[in-house]
């Protein structure tokens, strides 16, 4: 054998190991490089469903029936297909059987108006202050809990049973339950400057007794990790109480103010030695954190009957991305043909994402705002017009869903 030949047989032979090298890591990486050569858009969306009930376990029955609210809203959930959606307003059923149901009955079958079936394998869900009774008179009222609204206003968060209004959180990617943070506990007076709620003479409307119990969360806010296709996402969750139905002392105004409060707070620098969930762990998130935040935050920045300082620094907060508002044709149509109140606001229509009737007229009220370092491909609310195909879907809730498309 010539030394050529050797050398020519012994680099045909590296080449054919080299080869073989790249078509095994292909095979067991071609994801992981597929995704950093080519991000994969992520859609994110949060959607009221308004999938509740007045009794215990009635969610369970409207969904074992034939319900049109349960039938449009999961129609929706087919036509936008969110990777990752938040449903507010959907009751707390501590056994799972609530989301099972809704998941195997109506997602996982095509419905009139929507689209393909529409499968999540992970879901989160936890316990919520509304409907748990406080043993306290919280709407000072002189008297503790009693029957019908007088009952929910003695909750932790008003509602008729424990865990009416509650959240679910459904991904397509897996979510890492263990390391979910929840704040259902936290006591409102730890917030640095609470804004305790006070008659219009300056006396405190509750008693210290009572200010000192009182939790921030009018359902609970919730950090949760999902193991998106970019890496690791907090998912940042909400429903804080409308500021509506109270009194002069406007207390339902001063807590949505400090629960969407509490997300800047989160975000922000400092040691937040107050800010601890309910496992006892103190602190906000930390700086280089992918986040989305997720809700019905009860709060337009222009319009409506909130506080809206808290909304807006929320919306302006360094970490928070720069993006066109989320809008929607259906909701010009809307706002002219309601008319009302939305002949006086001030806000776009456009951006509006539920109707709330001529009094209160059409507000923004759901958010879905990305981070920082995300790249924003698109945004919407779905809302067609009433000559657009699926129009006859979106009434199923008084809510329309908000939806952002990103890469990681």
């Amino acid at each position: 054998m010539s030394r050529t030949w050797l050398i020519a047989a012994l680099a045909c032979a590296a080449v054919v190991l080299l080869v073989a090298c790249a078509r095994t890591n292909m095979q067991g990486d071609a994801p992981h490089a597929a995704d950093t050569a080519s991000p994969r858009t992520l859609r994110i969306a949060t959607y009221n469903t308004s999938l509740n009930s007045d009794k215990a376990g009635g969610l369970l029955e409207r969904l074992q029936g034939d319900d049109a609210g349960a039938r449009k809203v999961a129609a929706v959930l087919q036509q936008v297909r969110p990777d990752i959606v938040l449903l507010n307003e959907f009751d707390y059923v501590a056994d799972g059987s609530a989301a099972d149901l809704f998941q195997r009955r109506w997602l996982e079958r095509a419905q009139p108006g929507g689209g393909e079936p529409l499968r999540y394998p992970y879901r989160y869900l936890a316990p919520v202050n509304t409907g748990v009774q406080s043993g306290l008179d919280l709407d000072n009222n002189g008297s503790i809990g009693g029957d019908g609204r007088d009952r929910g206003n003695d909750a932790w968060g008003y509602g008729l049973h424990p865990g009416q209004y509650g959240m679910l959180l459904l991904s397509r990617y897996p979510i890492d339950a263990a390391t979910a943070r929840t704040f259902q506990l936290l006591k409102w007076n730890a917030m640095p400057d609470a804004r305790r709620p006070r008659h219009p003479d300056g006396r405190p409307f509750h008693p210290d007794s009572t200010w000192s119990q009182l939790r921030l969360s009018s359902k609970s806010h919730w950090d949760v990790q999902v193991r998106a296709p970019g890496g690791v996402l907090h998912v940042l969750a909400s429903h804080p109480t409308p500021p509506a139905f109270d009194g002069p002392e406007k207390r339902n105004v001063a807590r949505n103010h400090d629960e969407i409060r509490f997300w800047t707070e989160y975000l922000s620098p400092g040691t937040h030695d107050w800010l601890c969930d309910d496992a006892g762990r103190c602190g906000g998130l930390e700086p280089d954190a992918r986040f989305v935040i997720l809700g019905d935050l009860n709060n337009d920045p222009v319009d409506g009957a909130g506080d809206h300082t808290a909304i807006v620094e929320l919306l302006e907060h360094p970490r928070v991305i720069r993006m066109a508002t989320p809008r929607s044709e259906g909701a010009i149509e809307a706002a002219e043909a309601d008319g009302g109140a939305n002949a006086q606001h001030r806000g776009a229509a456009a951006h509006d994402t539920g109707s709330f009737g001529p009094r209160v007229g059409n507000l923004r009220l759901d958010y879905a705002l990305p981070s920082v370092g995300h790249a924003l491909v698109g945004n919407g609310v779905f809302w067609p017009r009433s000559d657009s195909a699926h129009a006859d879907i979106v009434d199923g809730t008084d809510h329309r869903l908000v939806w952002v498309d990103v890469t990681q």
